[in-house]
This record gives structure tokens, sequence and C-alpha cells, in this order.
């Protein structure tokens, strides 16, 4: 061994020494700020102990004060997990998700979460809204939309009647793989998967396997599960979900479009306040959060420019507008809007308080740190 890679392996254990011995002070501190939060409330239940937006807070400054060589990014999720890890010696928290394990929304909730958490799968988008109402689980996690193929319009029904909010945003860049117990294409029958899924790989499943069966279930990590036991199927699915199950990678990122991104919501009890102050009264090119409503308005002319009116006046920016039936009455309309900006912002509140006057019904779905990674 050469003297300069002998010095160079004796600073790297002299790092990783104070690196740990740092991340013990902070796990030490993390410790007392519970200890300080039990003794101003004195009740473990009501103590927040997670508070979405001062996680928000610290990864932003995480990844402005980075230089390198470690990207942003990936100096954001080691930072993550740190925090994380400190948060479970605050209070272990379970967090609901769409699955079996292996799903696309257990690889949201980690990424949001870091790996320090129980994550608690669940069949159907209901039982995660039941299991969080119940305090069964501090959060769960669901997906909302979809790049290529739109928008979830369960989890869209679900917030019209839930008494949940929603607490944060995790975006999850969706790569599909084709798994089965065969090891040539040629064996497969039929093939397994959510239908989003499905529809995400359309083009190459036209073109690559036009004769198969296609066959919808409740999940990726569903389909997986049923391929593991039955002789001539495929699943399409995550790679996580292959290893879960013990299949074989037939051929992988087969989705359609390279960016195939999914959008999750958090969802809990709690209202999040601000993740950092806008003092300035345009936040459109500056909000860190967002805030999601529903609205409903009578069906007459001009009904939906009059609700939308109030947020190009107060300057905001609408960043998604959705439309789901309403049960209630023939062509009467839900309106999901995402507005740019926390309900705390006077422009935001003002904006609100002037739809809320103009629409039939709303609701405020929640306002909550925009995604960081």
């Amino acid at each position: 061994m050469s003297e300069d890679l002998k010095q160079l392996r004796d600073q790297i254990d002299k790092l990783d020494q104070q690196v740990q011995d740092l991340l013990n002070q902070r796990a030490s501190c993390a410790k007392k700020v519970a200890e300080v939060k039990l003794a101003e409330v004195g009740d473990d239940e009501s103590v927040l102990f997670y508070r979405p937006e001062r996680e928000a807070s610290v990864l932003r400054n995480v990844m402005e004060r980075n230089k390198g060589p470690l990207s942003d990014e990936e100096m954001a999720r080691l930072f993550r997990e740190i925090m994380s890890a400190c948060l479970a010696l605050e209070q272990p928290m379970k967090i609901a998700f769409l699955g079996p394990e292996g799903t696309f929304t257990q690889a949201a909730a980690l990424k949001h979460f870091g790996h320090s958490v129980k994550t608690v799968p669940f069949s159907t988008i209901d039982e995660v809204f039941r299991e969080v109402d119940a305090d069964s689980c501090q959060f769960g996690v669901v997906p909302v939309e979809n790049s290529t193929e739109g928008v979830i319009s369960h989890t869209l029904d679900m917030l019209i009647e839930s008494p949940l909010k929603i607490c944060g945003e995790v975006s999850l860049r969706i790569h599909q793989y084709l798994m089965s117990r065969c090891t040539d294409v040629r064996e497969i029958k039929k093939v397994y998967s959510h239908q989003q899924s499905l529809a995400q790989c359309r083009e190459w499943l036209d073109s690559r396997l036009p004769y198969v069966e296609l066959i919808a279930v409740n999940s990726n990590a569903e389909a997986a599960r049923l391929v593991a036991i039955e002789d001539g199927a495929a699943a399409i699915a995550s790679n996580a979900a292959a290893e879960i199950y013990d299949l074989n990678l037939l051929a992988d990122k087969i989705e359609d479009e390279p960016d195939n991104t999914t959008r999750f919501i958090i969802l809990g009890k709690q209202d999040v306040e601000a993740s950092e102050l806008i003092s300035s009264d345009d936040i459109s090119d500056n909000a860190t959060d967002k805030t999601s409503i529903m609205v409903t308005a009578a069906n007459q002319s001009g009904a939906l420019y009059a609700l939308l009116k109030p947020i190009a006046d107060n300057n905001l920016s609408m960043t998604r507008i959705e439309s789901r039936p309403s049960k209630g009455g023939l062509w009467q309309y839900f309106f999901f809007i995402d507005i740019d900006g926390h309900t705390s912002h006077p422009a935001v509140a003002k904006a609100l308080e002037e739809i809320n006057k103009r629409a039939s019904l709303m609701k405020i779905l929640g306002s909550y740190p925009k995604a960081v990674l």
C-alpha cells in the first residue's frame, strides 16, 4: 500500500468517527426535543413529533448549502434518513400505504419518511384512509396522479368525504419491469398488473406481447404475488417486487414514457404550518408550499370562471385543476384545484375567502410543503 493511499484511508477513518459522533449528538438533541414537547403538553397522544414543514425546510437548506461533490438530491436523501432515524427515537411512526409489500406507494412512503418508520400495507385506498382516520397509523400514503395516465379517481373521491387532510406530497419516477417465474418471454400467456401500469406500458405490450391476456388487479405487488404461484404468467411491477417474490426479470423499463412519474399525497389529521415565511405579495415564483381545495359551482354560464378569477386577481399560480362528477345531481361537478402558497399567506387567504363566497361548496384539503425531492 502506498503512503498516499494509507494517509487518505486514515483521514477517512477520522472523518467517519467525527460523523458518527455528530450523528449521535444530533440524536441526543432529538430525544431532548421530545422531552421538552412532552413536558409542555403533558399528553403523549397530543404531541406532534413529526412536523412536515420543519423537515421540508431542513431539506431545502441542506440542498442550498451543499457544495458537492455529492449532488443536492443525494445529500438530501442522506439527511432524510438521518431525520427518520432521529424521529424514531422520539416516536416510531406507522405509515399506511396501498399494498401489498413492494408497491410503488411503499417506495414513495419510504422516500418521504425514510426507512426508520414502519410501513403497513392495506389492500385498498379506502382502507388507507380508514386506518389513518381511526388512528391505527399516524399517516397514510396514496397515489393521486400519474404524468402519463392522469388522476387516480378513487383517491379524489375519497378526499371529498374524508375528514383527513393532505399533509405533504412526494413524486416518484416510475420504472416498470416485466417479471415471471418463466425464463423466456415466449412462455407468457397472461400479464397481471394494476390498470394504470398496463396503460403506461400499452405500446410495449402491443408490440412485444400482442396476443397475451392482460388482467388488471389492485396493485403491481399483488400482481407479482399472483405470478409467483402461477405458471405461464407475468407481472408488471417494480424491481423491488421481483426481489420480494423471487421472480425473474424478463424486461426492464418498459414504460412508454421515459419521464413517467406518479405523485403521491400524505394523509394525516394535523394542520401543517408554512414551511417558509414569504413576505412578498407575489408568491407565484418562490412559493415553497401549496394549497389544495375542492369546490363546486352552480351549473351556469361563467361559474367556473368566477371561481378561478380570485386566484388570478391575487397574483397566485394555479398548478392543477381536475373535475369529478358529483353524485348529487346530473352534470354537477367537483373541481380539485392546487394553488401555490400556504393558507397563512394573506394573498392565499384572500383568494380562498372570495372563492368560498362564489362556490356552492368549498373544502380546503390541506396546505403543505411542495415535494422537495
